[in-house]
């Protein structure tokens, strides 16, 4: 079996010109192809079966798979250890860090130990308050931000040093990305924000949850106003509903998502709310893919994983290409 590069997937790639990763979602994006990546929640165990049945879902629908780090504050496998056995057998997955409960020592050396391992994605969240999760005695450490987070890494890749000025023998080769909420108050903040990241290293972005078109829509405009967009792919988040109650406790407890009445009363008026909700999900992702500048969307479909494939079908943004996966047809992951 070889990988799109005609490579077996586990052995090491060529760093193409211009990129700063031999990894395979980097090379999607900028060959211009409109990308579809989703969230791949660990496992509550120690087997990497479990992790292969998980990502097995998504095969040849998916560029990306993000291996969450503690979502939520609950506890789950590690993050570094999912994307090393994924990337052992080919796919490209996305490593999350989040800053709540690692310092700056101990962040540097897993993300030398995860480039290692082959793990050609980073992305830098600041993480959950440990209070909304199910170990609220914990001590959060939160050293860093997300932002300097960011620029820590940047550094170690970039400058072959880590943040105390020691040199890196072999820096790591990753494409760092970084989270954005186009609906977080205040609203008119969101596209500085952006730049901030940016300016931090930011290569890509992945939104939180889109449900208000309008509103990715000027966010898009006003980022390309500030000639955001040609600096750094913007990634939109979407996910199936699977009822209106969900809708309404998600848009009342969740900060900074907005899901319009609309969508509330196409849930509470359906037979079948959860396949509604996939339905809306669909033309979501359908609407986004014509805003100017969107480069992809990242799936998020809690519990309803099983789904992914259906909904990324039926949007019909792959446009007949297929996302490498163990098995695939060579010639038709790249087109």
């Amino acid at each position: 079996m070889t990988s799109i590069t005609g490579q077996s997937p586990a052995s090491p790639l060529a760093k193409l010109e211009g990129h700063s990763s031999t990894g395979r979602l980097e090379r999607v994006l900028r060959a211009g192809h409109f990308v579809v990546t989703a969230e791949l929640a660990p496992p509550d165990s120690a087997l990497a079966e479990d992790v292969y049945e998980r990502a097995r879902l998504f095969d040849g629908y998916v560029d990306g798979m993000n291996a969450t780090d503690g979502s939520g504050a609950h506890c789950h496998m590690s993050s570094v250890a999912m994307c090393a056995l994924l990337t052992n057998i080919g796919y490209s997955p996305v490593l999350q860090i989040s800053c709540r409960d690692k310092n700056r020592i101990a962040i540097q050396g897993d993300v030398l130990g995860a480039a290692a391992m082959g793990v050609s994605n980073i992305l830098c969240l600041s993480g959950d308050g440990v209070q909304v999760g199910d170990h609220p005695e914990a001590k959060p450490v939160f050293d860093l931000d997300s932002m300097s987070l960011l620029e820590m890494i940047r550094i170690m890749r970039d400058e072959s040093r880590f943040l105390s000025g020691r040199p890196i023998t072999s820096p790591p080769q990753v494409f760092l990305g970084g989270a954005e909420n186009p609906s977080a108050p205040p609203i008119d903040f969101r596209p500085y924000r952006l730049a901030k990241k940016i300016a931090a290293g930011a290569q890509f972005i992945q939104t939180q949850y889109i449900f208000d078109i309008e509103q990715m829509r000027e966010f898009m405009a006003r980022s390309r106003d500030l000639g955001l967009l040609e600096q750094c792919f913007v990634i939109a988040g979407v996910g199936p509903l699977a009822s209106a109650r969900t809708a309404l406790w998600i848009r009342n407890n969740v900060p900074g998502i907005h899901i319009p009445d609309a969508i509330i009363k196409r849930l509470e008026g359906a037979s079948e709310p959860k396949l509604e909700g996939r339905k809306i999900c669909v033309e979501l992702i359908q609407q986004i893919r014509e805003i100017e500048g969107i480069s992809g969307v990242h799936v998020m479909a809690y519990r309803q994983e099983e789904a992914v494939a259906e909904i990324v079908a039926q949007a019909g943004v792959l446009e007949g290409r297929v996302p490498w996966y163990p098995g695939c047809d060579v010639q038709s992951s790249y087109a």
